[in-house]
């Protein structure tokens, strides 16, 4: 007896005071029957501590997309272009060079992002490429003559030397271009004495990355003597037909309990690390040790590992403010500068960008696009953001009631205050990536929700009632509603987002 969701009208009237599956009214459920046609249905309950939600986040940035796998594999191409860290060894570079031994070498060491697990013979700077070449000595250009593993020897079109600059990563190398003389090849330039010099294609570069869903469950009870609290309504249809539909007002706090505890686990979900407690746990009586308890990654563990983080904006003063703002826009242009950005903050957070903004003059709605929002500022205002503009990107902000509420995670902040999260900063829009399970590459949403579904079983949110009231699947004299979804958080192009602590 499973109560489906998903239609905007799921629940049929039965002719008598039956407890279906079919005429359950869902008051959770945003376009359901309850919302659509009884808004006043249900007696208001006075909440001390009001709406006991959460701002139902990831359905205003997200989308969500069904998967059959144990996980979600996907690949991120790397930069377009080649950039690189490292240092000049030595003015009197060594033997391999082509001009005896006096062209300066530079050493590569690492990637312009300095990603862990770079090799750095592996870089993409070919002979005949002009680069630059930047550090505390000065800026040059130079013509690479040689390239032997992560060294590469380098003729200065302007200098006649460069000064050893052996600090770690203390010199930067960008690829501009290429010179051939007349007649030269892609391969071996003359006069060199290394037979690796060859000019071979670069390809790009692609990141994989992973998640794994994990499966949450709950349930709500009630004995079969207490069946009395289930409410009756009795409706007529537009087709004339008349009948019965019922609800459990106690099981709703339930459901809006779990619906919570699901985006909850995709913004704080972790990866289990081998070899941890967690990994060989045992928790239920005859459960295999270690079955089970992967983790998974949220929202805030994938910015913290691969996005930005940012300590700025946090209302010391306007000016302050708005410097510190300016910087976050300039680490956005370092990155895929995502013109559109949605902002979920803290109360703290957000009345410092407001001070911020109004310390500006013509600051706000002038020149933003609301493209997000089909280009409509109600939309906009009606979904609780305020838009404005800075430099070349569109900001969208909204108050995150997660991070406010002492019950969740404005609590835990409050608690430690170093390590406090004020907010998040996500791109709008697409990107694309080369999705490995569908085998191509497909443009998808920088933040969604993959959830396992087949033909069989649909496990986006599944909803179902047992025992003996009503349903009598067993014995038990009571009725039980279950709640189960599997999912993970698909954080793509995190380098895009930023986390303000």
């Amino acid at each position: 007896m499973a109560i489906t969701n998903g239609a905007l009208l799921n629940s049929v009237p039965a002719s008598m005071q039956q407890t279906l599956s079919t005429n359950y009214i869902d008051f959770n459920q945003d376009m359901g029957w309850a919302q659509q046609y009884l808004p006043d249905l249900m007696e208001k309950e006075a909440e001390v501590f009001g709406p006991r939600t959460i701002s139902g986040f990831l359905s205003q940035v997200g989308a969500e997309e069904s998967m059959t796998a144990d996980q979600v594999i996907w690949s991120e191409q790397g930069r377009l272009h080649l950039s690189y860290k490292g240092n000049v060894a030595s003015t009197n570079a060594g033997a391999d060079t082509g001009a005896g031994g006096t062209t300066p070498r530079i050493t590569i060491e690492s990637d312009i992002d300095e990603t862990a697990g770079f090799t750095a013979a592996n870089h993409g700077i070919r002979v005949n490429d002009t680069i630059i070449v930047s550090n505390s000595d000065g800026i040059f250009k130079c013509l690479v003559t040689v390239v032997n593993g992560a060294n590469i020897d380098v003729a200065p079109y302007g200098a006649t030397t460069l000064a050893a600059n052996t600090t770690s990563n203390g010199t930067t190398i960008l690829v501009y271009g290429s010179e051939f003389g007349k007649g030269d090849s892609y391969r071996a330039a003359t006069g060199t004495t290394n037979t690796t010099d060859s000019r071979g294609a670069n390809e790009p570069t692609f990141t994989t990355f992973s998640n794994k869903p994990i499966i949450m469950k709950d349930y709500y009870e009630v004995s079969g003597s207490d069946t009395a609290r289930i409410g009756w309504v009795e409706v007529a249809s537009e087709e004339g037909q008349s009948g019965y539909l019922w609800y459990l007002k106690a099981e709703a706090d339930t459901r809006a309990r779990f619906t919570d505890y699901i985006e909850m686990a995709m913004l704080e979900g972790e990866l289990n690390v081998a070899g941890s407690v967690a990994d060989g746990a045992t928790i239920l009586p005859g459960s295999t040790a270690g079955a089970g308890n992967v983790g998974t990654e949220g929202l805030f563990a994938a910015i913290e590992s691969r996005g930005n983080i940012t300590t700025g904006v946090t209302g010391v003063s306007a000016s302050v403010d708005l410097a510190e703002f300016d910087a976050i826009l300039a680490e956005f242009d370092k990155q895929g500068a995502i013109e559109e950005n949605m902002l979920f903050v803290n109360r703290s957070t957000s009345l410092a960008i407001d001070d911020m903004l109004a310390s500006m003059n013509s600051y706000g709605s002038g020149g933003t696009s609301y493209g997000v929002f089909d280009n409509e500022e109600d939309m906009a205002l009606n979904l609780g953001f305020s838009g404005f503009r800075r430099g070349s990107y569109d900001f969208y902000k909204s108050d995150f009631r997660y991070l406010n509420d002492l019950a969740t995670r404005g609590g835990i902040n409050a608690a430690n205050s170093a390590n406090a999260i004020r907010g998040v900063m996500i791109p709008a829009g697409t990107s694309s990536v080369y999705d490995q399970t569908v085998g191509a590459s497909m443009k998808r949403p920088f933040l969604h929700v993959r959830y396992r579904a087949s033909q069989t079983d649909d496990r986006r949110m599944k909803t179902w009632v047992t025992g003996s009231v009503g349903a009598a699947t067993s014995a038990l004299d009571a009725m039980q509603l279950h709640f189960l979804t599997e999912r993970c958080l698909v954080t793509q192009g995190a380098n895009n987002f930023m986390l303000m602590k």
